[in-house]
């Protein structure tokens, strides 16, 4: 299974594209540093580095201030407001975003033109406006990787189906979206860590809704098919790895000795799945949906069995 991880950032500019209607965010002064990279989820107050105690300023994280802020910066002295703010914006800061509808003492203004610093102004609390750029954040620097396979909602199960080059991956997908399951992604699946251990598929923007079919080309599903047949996304339940039948490979049979793949931290329940000719591998993809379904309701067949197995070997009274 081919994995390429990617290494996120987004631009201020991004920044207010993204979010300038949900929080309202104004700009103050310029666009002088929509350029800059933001590199990391947290934000940070700048209150203790506007009174002067900079050795911990994390200065390459979108700064927020508040009534805190910039009621401080008001009781202070003009020279002394200057000295403080210049202090400050002399790192390169990639905004300031200044909340509920303070007005930002002309000092402020005025160094941040200088240093090449954008203002943004919104008329949300200091709290509100945290909780809404957190969850963007969150979802922009959340790890994040390619994976090349394909990503079909099967009975409502997220299947990623991986294997080598031409062993018939998309063409697993495609008789899945036959019989009337979802394509979320082929070829090509960005995959997303939720928080802890929730994996989420997409599919590219240039591939969306498309498959590749060697010796036919590339197909439209939503056409052919219809809107019922795609999704944007889907979380991640488990992977079957496509692989050539092998005699001198011993294959699971009772399906005790679970498997599991690792992607970016998250342990998945994995299925390795031989092809063999006249296998139907589509009713066998099915199955393997239906019985991860099961599983997740605490209900698994092969350690049922195997208890069965046990109490029976044992006979009567050896316990």
């Amino acid at each position: 299974m081919s994995e390429q991880k990617e290494i996120p950032f987004i631009t201020v500019e991004d920044l207010y594209v993204n979010s300038h209607s949900r929080v309202g965010l104004q700009i103050i002064n310029s666009k002088a540093s929509f350029g800059r990279k933001i590199r990391e989820r947290e934000l940070h107050r700048s209150g203790l580095a506007l009174s002067g105690f900079v050795d911990v300023f994390t200065y390459w994280r979108v700064q927020i201030m508040g009534n805190t802020e910039i009621g401080y910066l008001n009781t202070l002295p003009p020279e002394q407001c200057l000295n403080s703010v210049t202090t400050v914006l002399g790192f390169e800061l990639p905004c300031i975003i200044i909340t509920n509808n303070n007005v930002p003492p002309h000092e402020l203004v005025e160094v941040a033109d200088q240093n090449g610093i954008t203002l943004f102004s919104t008329p949300l609390s200091t709290t509100t406006v945290i909780h809404h750029l957190s969850e963007y954040l969150d979802t922009v620097f959340a790890p994040k990787t390619i994976i090349h396979g394909s990503l079909v909602d099967v009975y409502g199960v997220g299947m990623l189906i991986t294997g080598e080059a031409a062993i018939g991956k998309s063409e697993l997908a495609l008789d899945l979206i036959e019989r009337g399951h979802q394509l979320v992604a082929d070829d090509v699946v960005h995959i997303t860590r939720l928080g802890m251990n929730r994996l989420e598929g997409a599919p590219s923007e240039v591939l969306k809704h498309h498959m590749e079919i060697r010796g036919l080309g590339i197909i439209d599903i939503r056409r052919m098919f219809g809107i019922r047949a795609i999704r944007g996304k889907k979380v991640i339940a488990i992977v079957v790895a496509l692989e050539q039948f092998s005699e001198e490979r011993e294959y699971e049979r009772i399906g005790v000795d679970e498997k599991f793949i690792e992607i970016l931290g998250v342990s998945l329940p994995l299925v390795e799945l031989p092809i063999l000719p006249g296998k139907n591998i589509t009713v066998i993809a099915e199955v393997i949906a239906m019985n991860q379904k099961l599983r997740d309701l605490g209900e698994n067949a092969a350690q049922e069995f195997n208890a069965r197995l046990i109490e029976k070997m044992q006979g009567p009274g050896k316990h």
